[in-house]
């Protein structure tokens, strides 16, 4: 789902390249282990939260993993201000689904983060009031096996659709799930090109 830019040096939306950017360095700090409970407490227990309903999809965006693939792209792209059609982004994932950048901590080792669709709207959303975000798959790699689909598609991240050139590029790795009527996103897993880690000529566009 970044994207998007960029308090910590990775980026979206996505891409999402965007939402590793606006991680915020609290959501990265490591969580001190919660008490154990006593014989008492664990003797129940509590059952888990069931996961918030997708609202309805436009058919068009979810019949094949092209399609759903390109609804991902168009809807957090735009200009600064423009607002986004959230509802379209939620309708794409699955109950449960997940975005994860991987980040990179500058002096630190690199970490994941794991969003819910509605975390990454909540930490996009003020970004793209902002700035320009235009997105767009240059290549793609993919395997399907009966109700599973997963893609590895090269994204590149502009701040205007006629932008020559992007600022970023990268790998956003999607994981679908056919349920017999429709296709749905599992999970969009995704890492920013670096210096140390340029994009393959296999995941590049082919020359022309």
């Amino acid at each position: 789902m970044p994207a998007w830019k960029w308090i910590v040096r990775t980026s979206l939306p996505f891409a999402l390249s965007f939402a590793a950017a606006v991680v915020a360095p609290p959501l990265l700090a490591q969580e001190k282990p919660a008490p154990s409970p006593s014989p008492s407490q664990s003797s129940q227990t509590p059952a888990a939260p069931a996961a918030p309903q997708s609202p309805a999809a436009n058919p068009g965006d979810v019949k094949s993993p092209d399609a759903i693939l390109a609804a991902v792209y168009d809807v957090i792209s735009g200009p600064a201000g423009k607002p986004r059609d959230w509802n379209r982004f939620r309708s794409l994932f699955v109950p449960g689904a997940r975005l994860i950048p991987v980040v990179d901590r500058k002096d630190q080792p690199l970490a994941t983060h794991a969003f819910t669709p509605d975390e990454y709207v909540e930490r996009a959303d003020p970004y793209f009031q902002k700035e320009g975000f235009y997105e767009k798959e240059a290549a793609r790699k993919q395997h399907a096996y009966a109700n599973i689909y997963e893609a590895f598609s090269t994204y590149e991240s502009r701040h205007a659709a006629d932008d020559e050139k992007p600022f970023a590029r990268g790998i956003n790795s999607f994981q679908l799930f056919n349920d017999g009527s429709r296709w749905w996103i599992v999970t969009i897993y995704w890492q920013q090109e670096s210096p140390e880690h340029p994009l393959p000529a296999e995941f590049l566009p082919a020359a022309k």
